[in-house]
């Protein structure tokens, strides 16, 4: 065990000093990516939202299961920083540079990394509600994993160990809820209220419905118009 902190100690000082010598425009991108990868993670929850409510009960009930997935992975990742008395390695690490952002204060343990729980978590829940969005979620997740390490304020076993620990609190979440979640939307989408509706969607067979209505309405107005 020591042996594998040793070694993240030394990742550290490498990508500390691999920081340092980087362009400024450069270290103010990780610093901005950072926080803003989140926002990111957020815009990507509302656009599957709203593609999935013309698709099946089942899309949209993962598409409202990712956000709350990914808020189970940060309250776990919460829960076991406050049992793991970590000091952040802007403060431990001797020899190490400055971190490029201010060292969080006293009390806010490194381990594991929140936001790269948060990342873990809404790259896994993101890829498993909307088909092909793996091959952006992922990547963003591991950019912002490494951003941690890289303004110097999480060693790499923390941003490692977030990682893992909100995608697999994503995933079981994510199985465990769908049905009940589905069923629910179910639900919404047969009731009277126009708010719920427009929340949940009409589904699949309302909007083919729709589109067949419009494509039969096309002729009779091609003819009327002959006459």
């Amino acid at each position: 065990m020591d042996s594998l902190l040793d070694l993240s100690d030394r990742l550290y000082l490498d990508v500390a000093d691999l920081a340092h010598s980087t362009p400024h425009w450069f270290q103010w991108l990780a610093e901005v990516w950072t926080e803003a990868g989140l926002l990111l993670f957020g815009v990507l929850f509302l656009a599957g939202w709203w593609r999935s409510r013309d698709g099946s009960s089942r899309m949209m009930a993962l598409a409202l299961l990712a956000p709350l997935a990914t808020a189970f992975g940060y309250v776990v990742s919460e829960a076991l920083k406050s049992l793991v008395d970590e000091e952040r390695p802007c403060r431990a690490v001797l020899g190490a540079p400055a971190a490029l952002v201010e060292c969080p204060p006293y009390g806010d343990w490194s381990f594991p990394s929140n936001h790269s729980a948060i990342a873990g978590a809404a790259a896994v829940a993101l890829a498993l509600s909307w088909r092909g969005m793996v091959w952006l979620t992922v990547p963003m997740a591991l950019l912002m994993a490494f951003s941690r390490v890289f303004v110097g304020v999480h060693y790499p076993h923390d941003v490692t160990v977030g990682l893992l620990l909100g995608a697999l609190v994503a995933f079981l979440v994510m199985r465990a809820a769908e049905r009940p979640v589905r069923s629910l939307v179910e639900t919404a989408r047969s009731s009277r209220n126009t708010a719920v509706v427009w929340c949940a969607g009409r589904g699949v067979a309302a909007h083919a419905s729709a589109r067949t209505s419009t494509r039969t309405d096309r002729p009779d107005r091609a003819r009327h118009g002959a006459h």
